[in-house]
């Protein structure tokens, strides 16, 4: 497993503070950033795995700086981003195409190690027997769990999700929370999921950070998460127990963003 360090990152959108000087650093875990919608959770997720570039601070992996996109760190996203006309099994083979030569991309003629890593992965998500059929023909849940299964191809140092199960029913989404750590334990891989639902996180969590107007509220272990700073969190909406939340789009922590007194 590895270390991913967060060191006083700040991002800005012009007068918007999307994250300011949060620091972490989570080592060998399962990881669970909470938060409300415009708390700063996508927009996170989004610095380290390079799709967004931080205004200050340092982010790295194993003590190497991450800039830019890294094929080391898997993402999971709450569309599944999917190619729906093909099979599980091509959509998981797609986790492989930073180490695939040109000629193999275009003509789909992966290695047998590859191969096998994506029969595999579909096997760790509990979807071997349907590999061959049609992401268009399966649920939400099935097809998150083809999501996690492309990460895994990657072979991943560093496993992100971004709220994988915001559009779930509550049964569904406890499946899906299950196979992916699952995924992360026996693939030994560090993961930090964002999720609204505390009762989900609470229950699959080794470790959670809070979010507050993009400011760090607190770094705790299970033992530590309790009511009050729950409360603390989320103000005065109710959350223990709640599981249908509002969705925590890429852009939501900007125009979301709520003024607090």
């Amino acid at each position: 497993m590895s270390t991913l360090t967060i060191e006083n990152l700040t991002k800005e959108y012009g007068d918007v503070t999307a994250l300011e000087d949060v620091s972490f650093e989570i080592e060998d875990e399962f990881a669970v950033l909470l938060g409300e919608s415009g708390a700063g959770k996508s927009t996170m997720l989004r610095c380290i795995n390079g799709l967004t570039e931080p205004t200050s601070g340092h982010i790295s992996l194993d003590g190497e700086p991450i800039t830019g996109s890294q094929p080391n760190v898997g993402m999971i996203f709450q569309q599944h981003n999917l190619v729906e006309g093909i099979s599980a099994y091509m959509n998981a083979l797609t986790g492989s195409l930073d180490r695939a030569t040109t000629v193999e991309s275009l003509l789909q003629r992966q290695n047998s190690e590859t191969k096998r890593q994506a029969l595999e992965a579909l096997q760790t998500v509990g979807l071997l027997d349907e590999a061959h059929q049609r992401v268009s023909q399966m649920s939400g849940g099935q097809q998150q769990r083809v999501g996690i299964s492309r990460a895994l191809v990657q072979d991943p140092d560093l496993l992100l999700a971004d709220e994988p199960v915001a559009s779930l029913d509550p049964s569904s989404a406890e499946t899906v929370m299950a196979y992916l750590k699952k995924a992360a334990n026996v693939h030994e891989v560090t993961a930090l999921v964002s999720l609204h639902q505390v009762n989900i996180a609470a229950h699959f969590g080794e470790r959670f950070i809070g979010l507050r107007d993009g400011r760090l509220l607190f770094d705790v272990g299970p033992e530590e998460l309790t009511p009050d700073l729950v409360d603390d969190l989320y103000g005065s909406v109710e959350t223990v127990g709640l599981a249908a939340q509002k969705r925590d789009e890429p852009s939501s922590d900007v125009v979301e963003r709520r003024v607090r007194p």
